[in-house]
């Protein structure tokens, strides 16, 4: 009935009348139960009701532009920054002013003219078979390459936007050549193939079939609150390390959303970044997914913090996106499939 008054307003030359904001329309790549309870908050302190879409962020972003100016989405969220940048990159995002999104995320953890706002971080840690790894031995990403962690190193697929990202920051801090180095360092040391996700990594670790893996940390915080007796056996295995302590710090990824271009809704859709900002909503993201939150002041999940304080690198989450290319073209060159 909305469209129908709006198309009668057009057809008499009148202004059509602005979609209300009783409804909100999230494109999401995301798949976590904790995102159903953060959008249930949402509609019982605004009133708002959310029509959820989720898929692959590449289809998403995809049917974001094949739907052009008749778009009924309002948010675009996804997790990593290579995702934000490939949306940002496709002129999906429209700039958002928010006196209080600019307050409490760091300025390193948003695209600098509000595209995009970031709302939980990830760290990219390294977990070690206790019995056969102790912490010192231990240090940087760029120490796995030596020659003493041939056969003993696993991770991701280099399709995969974790290891795209953490390259491109590597880029960032090293430069392509030295980075390219790494990559084909870690090639050279690796137990096995790529394969699997994070959680195949670790249980990997466990069972004896490479000694030390790349993971983001919230992956093995699962298994650490699971009660499952596999679970507790990987864990009384497995140890986790965060890398670079005395450089740049642990690589940092993100879960972040922005307002889309054509966004129908786009008052509700500020004040859904605005509510992701809010205490509430960060403390769902640290204890239902075990990811960091980003605005001070709300801690980390119990979980979380047994894995004790560590320096997270700072580098602006910006850069990760405008590196992506590099990285993907590097980790190409180095034979990381």
């Amino acid at each position: 009935m909305r469209r129908l008054i709006a198309g009668l307003a057009l057809g008499l030359g009148l202004a059509a009348t602005p979609a209300l904001a009783e409804e909100l329309n999230i494109y999401s790549s995301r798949h976590y139960p904790s995102d159903d309870v953060l959008f249930g908050k949402f509609k019982e302190e605004t009133g708002i009701t959310v029509n959820l879409i989720q898929g692959k962020a590449a289809e998403l972003v995809e049917r974001i532009k094949l739907e052009g100016q008749n778009s009924p989405a309002d948010i675009f969220i996804t997790t990593d920054a290579a995702n934000l940048w490939r949306a940002q990159e496709a002129g999906l995002f429209q700039p958002v002013t928010s006196d209080h999104l600019k307050k409490v995320i760091p300025a390193q953890l948003h695209e600098p003219t509000g595209l995009w706002y970031a709302f939980a971080t990830r760290a990219r840690v390294i977990v070690y078979n206790r019995d056969k790894v102790k912490p010192e031995q231990l240090s940087t990403y760029e120490a796995l390459t030596a020659p003493e962690w041939k056969g003993r190193v696993l991770s991701r697929s280099s399709s995969n936007e974790y290891v795209q990202s953490m390259t491109a920051a590597l880029i960032a801090h090293l430069g392509e050549e030295k980075t390219e180095a790494w990559a084909k360092g870690i090639v050279a040391n690796f137990a096995r193939q790529p394969k699997g996700g994070d959680t195949d990594q670790v249980k990997a670790v466990a069972a004896g079939e490479a000694d030390v893996a790349i993971v983001n940390h919230y992956y093995f915080a699962r298994i650490v609150a699971s009660d499952k007796p596999e679970d507790k056996a990987v864990v009384e295995k497995v140890g986790l390390f965060f890398p670079d302590q005395d450089g740049f710090g642990t690589h940092i990824n993100v879960s972040g959303a922005g307002v889309t271009v054509h966004a129908p809704h786009k008052e509700a859709a500020i004040k859904f970044l605005e509510y992701l900002a809010s205490p509430e909503a960060q403390a769902i993201f640290a204890e239902a997914n075990n990811e960091f939150p980003v605005v001070a002041g709300v801690a980390p999940s119990s979980v979380v913090q047994q894995f004790g304080p560590f320096k997270g690198d700072t580098l602006p989450i910006a850069k990760l996106g405008e590196n992506n290319g590099a990285a993907v073209k590097l980790l190409d060159r180095a034979g990381w499939r």
